[in-house]
């Protein structure tokens, strides 16, 4: 459960993360500056288990991996969003961090909106407003990269077995 922080439509990685960062492999450092040409406050502001809440094409532009990186590192939970880019997704899922997809979710929570999310079931809880959404929920094999943190650490798992 987490505060929601909501976003418009075709927020791009480029004002998820900044290019003027990218030259820091450092997720800590990523997280500094995470929203900041969109939200100065955000990086400084969001807690441990926060929610990004957007429109439609979250994570348009460039293929970089910061962006989902810089908002894991900031501590949020999840980015619910009405759509993703396709790059984000799979970048978001390569990297074990969890996304959803439900437009209904997306239009009604607002920010500062208190919501729990089921990930198994995608239910997501408005607790503020009492709604609930169902998003569209990742296959088990999806959910088994996320659960191992990633693409490479599920890989691995996989080859240690």
């Amino acid at each position: 459960m987490g505060k929601v922080y909501k976003y418009a439509d075709n927020v791009d990685t480029d004002v998820i993360i900044p290019a003027r960062y990218l030259n820091s492999p450092d997720p800590a450092e990523l997280a500094k500056h995470c929203m900041e040409d969109i939200d100065a406050s955000f990086a400084s502001n969001v807690k441990k288990g926060d929610i990004i809440v957007a429109g439609a094409n979250f994570g348009c532009g460039s293929s970089r991996e910061h962006a989902p990186i810089s908002i894991r590192a900031c501590g949020v939970s999840c980015v619910i969003a009405s759509s993703f880019a396709r790059i984000f997704y799979r970048n978001a899922i390569n990297i074990g961090f969890p996304i959803l997809e439900c437009k209904e979710a997306s239009e009604r929570i607002n920010g500062g909106d208190e919501v729990d999310v089921d990930f198994s079931s995608g239910i997501i809880t408005d607790k503020t407003t009492g709604e609930t959404f169902k998003a569209d929920v990742f296959p088990e094999f999806i959910n088994k990269i996320i659960k191992s943190g990633g693409l490479l650490a599920y890989l691995k798992e996989k080859v240690e077995r």
